[in-house]
């Protein structure tokens, strides 16, 4: 790959100070073109699960551009207005029907902040102040505020050094296969912590399906039916992190419509905006907005560009596109059949282990070869040696490297656009296979005559 710009080349503040960061000119559907000349499959929509309609879509480009003719901007807190109103109404229709209202926010972290305060407002309200607590699986993640950053039980790879600013939320274990594949052990630790703190919590908030921290993987019936449960019993709220699932990325438009459960809040965004512009909603159930109705009949948070008429016009042109065009249906038709693609590509890799997900979101596993179940080494990072491997190859994905906490390894994450074509999704097939394939001679080079270390565990 050509035209590679060196962090101290530039005014921006990236990520990672000493990284060479490539320049995007453009983007045409599911490819990426650099100031370069190089051509990039995108095979996870933007790189954060967003451009789901792909790049250059003209009909939200000219909604933006119509919308910003008449007014683009003005706050929430004075006005409403008409492309907000519609958005609602057709998520509403569309999107959740057993949903009662909406707010909007900038993006996921500011929607998952919002879902932690209307949960708190919900118990307020009625009379339950001392409910504050949140419960959370321990490998996810949820946002970059300091709220949604307490959410996540990363604390090695994600939380430190902000761990004496994050408020006191328990976590579990996830139920995965490798450590408790029927969710019992799960809800036994929810049941201790219940025990320890019921009349303090507030609130249960996961993924239905994780992207970035687990990616494409969901607990198994038993534990989502055994947390109805103890929701019935216990009185607090679930709230389901949809921001990338949402929006029909696993099939169905909300991933909650196909669980034994029904969550009283769900935030959405990534998909909605589709990456034209930053957009987020928090949805809620009748009788948590109710609880406000009957009770002080205010909900004072605000962001500035919530609910603003640009980026609401925007969410309205990308929901009524994805209706026409019955996306959300050829997801859920064409998923599980990519899945299979995929795990055959990959059936021979001595360093994959589970290849899994729903629809557009699929997550592979990385294993040690030696064993075939244990997390790689830590300190051989395989999940930035993933995402080098696969950009020579022309080939967008995007990879997590977790090991130090104990819950998961490295992590690939692959989540392309809605409109790929079966052509597209070959070759992005394809190109990871070679990706993987040489990241596991890497691997086996760096590993060999070395005993196998022991098991990450909890």
């Amino acid at each position: 790959m050509n035209a590679r710009i060196r962090a101290d080349e530039t005014n921006v503040f990236p990520r990672f100070l000493d990284l060479a960061y490539p320049s995007i000119e453009r983007g045409q559907g599911v490819w990426l073109y650099t100031t370069g000349g190089d051509k990039i499959l995108d095979a996870c929509s933007g790189g954060a699960m967003v451009a789901c309609l792909g790049h250059g879509v003209r009909e939200v480009a000219d909604a933006a551009a119509a919308q910003a003719e008449r007014i683009a901007y003005f706050y929430n807190h004075h006005f409403t207005n008409q492309p907000q109103e519609q958005l609602a109404g057709r998520l509403l229709e569309v999107v959740a029907p057993e949903m009662a209202r909406v707010k909007f926010a900038s993006g996921g972290s500011e929607a998952n902040e919002s879902a932690i305060r209307l949960a708190r407002t919900y118990h307020v309200e009625r009379g339950q102040p001392q409910r504050w607590r949140v419960v959370s699986p321990a490998q996810s993640y949820h946002g970059s505020t300091m709220g949604t950053l307490a959410l996540s039980g990363r604390r090695r790879s994600l939380q430190e050094p902000y761990a004496n600013y994050l408020p006191e939320y328990f976590h579990l274990a996830p139920a995965t296969p490798r450590f408790d594949p029927t969710g019992e052990a799960a809800l036994a630790q929810l049941d201790q912590v219940l025990m320890q703190a019921g009349p303090e919590i507030s609130a249960f908030v996961c993924e239905p399906v994780s992207a970035a921290a687990l990616p494409g993987y969901s607990p198994p019936a038993r534990f989502w039916q055994g947390l109805a449960e103890r929701r019935d019993r216990y009185g607090f709220l679930v709230c389901f992190d949809e921001i990338v699932t949402g929006m029909g990325r696993v099939g169905s438009w909300l991933a909650a419509h196909d669980l034994p459960i029904e969550p009283d809040i769900v935030t959405i965004g990534k998909g909605l905006g589709a990456g034209y512009a930053p957009l987020a909603a928090v949805l809620c159930r009748a009788q948590v907005y109710d609880a406000i109705v009957e009770g002080s009949r205010e909900f004072d948070l605000g962001h500035t560009w919530d609910g603003a008429p640009l980026p609401c016009a925007v969410g309205l042109a990308v929901l009524d596109l994805m209706v026409k065009e019955r996306l959300v249906d050829r997801i859920r038709e064409r998923g599980p059949r990519l899945r299979e693609e995929l795990a055959a590509a990959l059936n021979s890799s001595t360093i994959v282990g589970e290849v899994r997900g729903r629809g557009f979101l699929l997550g592979v596993e990385l294993v040690d070869p030696r064993d075939g179940t244990s997390f790689l080494p830590d300190e051989l990072d395989a999940a930035t040696l993933v995402d080098d491997t696969a950009f020579e190859q022309g080939l967008l994905v995007t990879s997590t490297h977790s090991t130090p906490d104990g819950y998961a390894g490295d992590e690939v994450l692959l989540a392309p656009a809605y409109i790929s074509t079966d052509e597209e999704l070959a070759q992005m097939i394809e190109r990871f296979a070679a990706t993987i394939s040489r990241v596991e001679q890497v691997v086996t080079r760096e590993l060999a005559g070395k005993p196998a270390a022991a098991r990450v565990s909890r």
